[in-house]
């Protein structure tokens, strides 16, 4: 008696709200049994993937049916998609989890895109994820344009709003409902209040920098939206997010995060929370405040070596330790100071000595005359190069005035000849 393959069903639409409707996943299940039940395969798993792009890996159901696919022995023999396309979209992924399935001898078979193994049939294959991908791509621009002409028209596009706003309907179009944000009360107060912290501080310290605004917002249960507490992130955002000025950016990064060009973005008019004088003022603050204009306590403070070197024991961080009120100052394991030698038996090294070791070992190694020889010489060259560059500038805005000035100069000409009318709108400033 022949055993039967054992198959397992692969579901997948694109959206959520495809999922919440039932648009495609049912119709899905009932060709996938039927399928099944024709082929004579054993159905022993179904992996339900609701609004999910396949563009890319990073689906649960996905991944569960991957690793159980190529895990040994694996659980099903096939697995079955309504189409390629259901499975990927991205032709190299495509083929790369095909062969990931086949190396484990699991077989990816497509009820309405049946495919053979060979090259011919491969082939094919292949194509059809090509067009796929095409397709994606294309669907993905006419949504971000339609997405682009809906913010420019000042409406929302239905992601969550920032925090201190909230979404309102504002119009019908026939079925669908446009919407826009207005002023939530209770959390534009919080966002209020974050700015005055910034600005201000709360009457009993001075103007406050990120982790401290986020301490006396968890300190005075200020809670999040949701009822969590706050995190730096969250209130860096706030601080510097345009929206609260009444510009909200849309379309601003990609889906890797990365800043999209200016062109790109559009600009949504949203009411304004804050004040434009209060945001470029914040704005300022924070711009002071960044590392690489002040540096942190740990890069600017008297001890060379803090944050630098770590005991060779357990890998704990040297710390500061002094005797006698202040007179003696070590690096010391801080494992060991606070577990004492059964956390770590690293030792203390007086600080002087081991600076002066770093410090000479440093000379050593970088000062020596050839290196200086080199940096000398490349820093030259660039001092070079960087006043040529400003000469040349010099020059073609000494050759850009000297051409206004034979322009005015013909101009003039022209007037005393009475060739140019002084009453010419052109003329007029």
């Amino acid at each position: 008696m022949t055993v039967p393959l054992r198959a397992a069903l692969y579901l997948r639409v694109s959206t959520a709200r495809q999922a919440e409707h039932d648009v495609s996943i049912p119709d899905q299940k009932r060709q996938g049994e039927a399928y099944c039940v024709s082929r004579g395969y054993q159905l022993v798993e179904t992996y339900v993937e609701p609004g999910a792009s396949a563009t890319n890996d990073r689906r649960p159901e996905f991944q569960r049916m991957i690793e159980a696919g190529t895990s040994k022995p694996a659980p099903f023999d096939v697995v079955i998609v309504h189409s390629f396309s259901r499975f990927f979209r991205d032709h190299f992924e495509l083929e790369f989890y095909v062969r990931k399935l086949a190396k484990n001898g699991v077989k990816l078979v497509s009820i309405t895109q049946e495919m053979g193994d060979d090259p011919m049939h491969v082939m094919m294959r292949q194509i059809m994820a090509l067009f796929d991908e095409y397709q994606s791509k294309e669907n993905a621009k006419h949504v971000i344009r339609a997405l682009k002409e809906n913010a420019r028209q000042g409406f929302w596009n239905g992601s969550l709003p920032p925090i201190g706003y909230r979404v309102v309907a504002a119009e019908r179009r026939g079925a669908k409902v446009k919407k826009k944000l207005e002023i939530d009360p209770l959390h534009a107060d919080t966002v209020r209040l974050i700015y005055r912290l910034a600005l201000e501080g709360d009457g009993t310290t001075g103007q406050m920098g990120v982790k401290n605004i986020v301490s006396y917002l968890n300190r005075n249960r200020r809670f999040t939206r949701d009822g969590g507490r706050w995190g730096i992130g969250q209130v860096h955002r706030i601080l510097t997010r345009r929206t609260y000025v009444g510009e909200h950016e849309f379309n601003k990064r990609s889906k890797s995060k990365e800043l999209k060009p200016v062109s790109e973005i559009v600009v949504v008019p949203v009411p304004p929370i804050i004040g434009r004088e209060t945001f470029d003022a914040v704005q300022a603050l924070l711009k002071a405040r960044h590392p690489t204009v002040t540096p942190s306590a740990v890069i600017s403070g008297p001890t060379m070596l803090t944050g630098l070197i770590h005991c060779a024991k357990c890998g704990g961080a040297m710390t500061i330790r002094t005797s006698k009120g202040g007179r003696y100052r070590y690096y010391a394991c801080s494992t060991k100071a606070r577990q004492g030698p059964t956390g770590c038996e690293g030792m203390a090294v007086p600080m002087e000595k081991l600076d002066d070791l770093v410090a000479s070992h440093l000379e050593d190694r970088l000062l020596q005359p050839e290196r200086l020889e080199t940096i000398l010489a490349t820093v030259l060259d660039r001092r070079q190069e960087r006043s040529e560059r400003q000469h040349e500038h010099i020059g073609e805005l000494n050759r850009r005035a000297a051409e206004s000035e034979a322009r005015l100069k013909r101009l003039y000409d022209a007037i005393e000849a009475g060739v140019a009318d002084l009453n010419d709108p052109a003329l007029k400033v």
